[in-house]
């Protein structure tokens, strides 16, 4: 392979990496904001007090990742 065929892959490779970043952790958040799951597990380790805290940082963490998906797939979409 040749240096330039090289240089080709390196967008993709991060395309995908960007877009799989996303996924996993629009799934997470999701997971931890849509279920009990992440209440159990603080409540598990005596952690309760920071329930009250969860929306303010699972909302905006969802949103983020959310928005690095709906980039990586823009990009996926224009580099194509």
């Amino acid at each position: 392979m040749n240096a330039q065929g090289a240089r080709m892959r390196v967008p993709e490779m991060r395309d995908a990496n960007l877009l799989r970043t996303g996924i996993v952790g629009s799934v997470i958040v999701a997971l931890c904001c849509f279920t009990p799951v992440l209440v159990l597990v603080l409540g598990a380790v005596g952690r309760s007090a920071v329930m009250g805290w969860l929306d303010i940082v699972l909302l905006p963490a969802l949103a983020v990742f959310l928005g690095i998906t709906a980039y990586a797939l823009w990009r996926r979409q224009h580099t194509a």
